[in-house]
């Protein structure tokens, strides 16, 4: 390995999860809010340019809707469920069928809110990955896992800057 970096990417590639925290200067009512829009969410992902529900009406916990996904590489759509719908707390959702979690979750504190964003490659996406791609399916989790590494810090920095701008 070249040092720290080298051995720390490889523990983050090993552990399939990220979270990182960042405070904003908004009520958690506010941030939860603006997350859970999902036809807003391509004003601060990196990669996710739209979403759309699939019902209109059904919003809630157990909802489905799709992401309309863009990179340098390549475009592509998933279909998510809502698994966690509290407002002002928690606000989360499953890609496909349970591959991938990814949630907002939100603590009060004096100057606002700290926000942590959460990803998770869960056992069902890595299974999927493996049949997908065969003996290309630890290069396609990697990438993958490295994407969400990266665009987590840049959603959070975006998503801040559009709750303190109101």
């Amino acid at each position: 390995m070249d040092g720290g970096e080298g051995i720390t990417r490889v523990a983050r590639m090993q552990q399939r999860t990220h979270s990182e925290t960042v405070l904003v200067h908004a009520s958690p009512h506010e941030v939860y809010d603006l997350v859970s829009n999902i036809e807003r969410t391509g004003e601060w992902s990196p990669t996710c340019v739209r979403c759309e529900w699939d019902d209109p009406e059904d919003t809630g916990e157990g909802a489905t809707f799709t992401g309309y996904n863009e990179t340098a590489e390549r475009t592509w759509q998933t279909t998510s469920t809502v698994v966690a719908a509290e407002p002002g707390r928690r606000w989360a959702w499953e890609v496909g069928d349970g591959f991938v979690r990814w949630s907002y979750d939100l603590v009060a504190v004096t100057e606002g809110t700290e926000v942590t964003e959460t990803w998770m490659f869960l056992p069902a996406g890595l299974e999927h990955f493996r049949e997908r791609f065969g003996g290309e399916a630890q290069e396609a989790i990697d990438v993958r896992s490295e994407r969400a590494y990266r665009d987590i810090p840049a959603t959070l920095a975006t998503l801040r800057e559009v709750l303190e701008a109101r």
